[in-house]
């Protein structure tokens, strides 16, 4: 909205109307506007919630007692947050914005419901897994099959260039629509899906856009789930997501910058600085509801703020052609997940044999860490014994982060190290 005033008022020769030109101003921005969003409006949802009782039940591991009546759907403040200076700064007839606001929007919705229900419909199972799982599938179709046949979702690639026996790497001249991605730790990192799919002959080019979207479709589901399972400890998910919401930030920086996408040897994405606008305006509406959500926390974000945040982590990679890099990136969630899978599949296995054995003291990972031994169920084995004494929230939450900060730190060191 204001993105397309100050371009009037630029063509008229307003004095300082251009600054809305600039990727790096416009990102600021957002930051800026996310952060007072957050803070006003969550203050006041707050209080709201508060007065209507809207809270949190008591959860097992909290054995003072301390999280019962503090207001949860408070992931309302993120997604308020980041659309606000989305739609003031943003230019909205990019593709890459749109999709990053439906899926801001689509997931917020389905986690809107699912915490609707287990709070006002007092159901602790909330919307059932498998609608939450095709939610999720119809999404990533929409984003899979929109960078398929978008013509603003087009790519400029690197070459090699000889000149009086002097090789060089250049940007390719023309943006060509390619279903390339990044691989880490690879001389010639970018793999192209076609290319994948050659043994389809003639149909390698149509076969390679399908195995997009079904990485499309399990990258979304996959982050937006291990995300859901991160949230469970005051400031663990608002802080992890805002490191990874950092990197994939910087990522979408060099990728729609022509400089810094030549310097780097990545490919360049026109239309890209929106990516940086959105990612930006996500990170400051992270800090700003950690603001309230640090330990110990006035508000939960729930499933309507947990689910939002992994779609929308998923689909920024995936924008920028770095959805592999997802599994280093986010490897806390990839953690969370493997946890809970483990845990499930030994327990049966257990199970069969007339054996009563469990992994972890629970999962997802980071309650292991957090359960003392006299809520140890006295007549199971437990594989992984954990610390001899319950490690606090805070403790946990912050180890979690250093761990992110270290992903993260690693995944930017893949631009250089191949």
């Amino acid at each position: 909205m204001l993105y397309y005033i100050f371009d009037i008022f630029a063509k008229s020769g307003m004095p300082g109307a251009r600054l809305m030109q600039y990727t790096s101003f416009r990102a600021m921005l957002a930051i800026v506007i996310s952060l007072l969003v957050s803070a006003w409006f969550g203050s006041y949802l707050i209080k709201y919630f508060k007065k209507k009782q809207i809270t949190e039940t008591l959860r097992e591991y909290d054995k003072n007692n301390l999280k019962a009546g503090v207001p949860t759907m408070g992931g309302l403040i993120i997604i308020i947050a980041i659309l606000v200076p989305c739609l003031l700064i943003g230019r909205l007839d990019n593709v890459y914005m749109l999709l990053l606001i439906i899926t801001t929007v689509w997931l917020g919705i389905l986690g809107f419901a699912d915490d609707y229900i287990k709070t006002f419909k007092k159901n602790k199972d909330g919307i059932s897994g498998k609608t939450k799982i095709a939610a999720q599938v119809g999404l990533g179709l929409v984003i899979g099959l929109t960078l398929c046949f978008s013509p603003q979702a087009v790519m400029r690639d690197n070459i090699t260039v000889e000149k009086n026996g002097v090789k060089s790497v250049q940007l390719s001249p023309k943006a060509t629509k390619e279903n390339k991605t990044t691989i880490p730790f690879v001389k010639d990192h970018d793999i192209n899906y076609s290319e994948v799919m050659s043994f389809c002959g003639e149909y390698k080019e149509e076969a390679g856009w399908v195995i997009f979207v079904i990485i499309t479709v399990l990258a979304v589901t996959a982050v937006s789930n291990g995300a859901n399972l991160n949230d469970g400890m005051d400031g663990m998910l608002a802080g992890n997501a805002a490191i990874i919401g950092v990197a994939l930030g910087v990522l979408a920086y060099a990728s729609s910058h022509l400089g810094w996408a030549e310097y780097l040897n990545i490919m360049y994405l026109p239309g890209g600085e929106e990516v940086v606008i959105f990612t930006f305006a996500f990170i400051g509406a992270l800090i700003g509801f950690l603001w309230y959500n640090a330990f110990p926390a006035q508000v939960f974000m729930g499933d309507t703020g947990s689910l939002s945040i992994g779609g929308i982590i998923a689909v920024i990679a995936i924008l920028i052609h770095k959805e592999i890099l997802l599994v280093l990136l986010c490897g806390v969630f990839v953690a969370e997940n493997l946890s809970v899978m483990a845990q499930v599949a030994y327990y049966k296995s257990g199970k069969r044999k007339g054996i009563k054995q469990r992994l972890f003291r629970r999962a997802p990972l980071h309650h292991h860490y957090n359960i003392g031994e006299e809520k140890l169920d006295k007549e199971c084995t437990y594989l992984f014994k954990g610390p001899e004494r319950p490690l606090h929230e805070a403790k946990i939450t912050l180890r979690f982060w250093i761990v992110t900060i270290v992903m993260a730190v690693i995944t930017l060191m893949t631009l250089k190290i191949r």
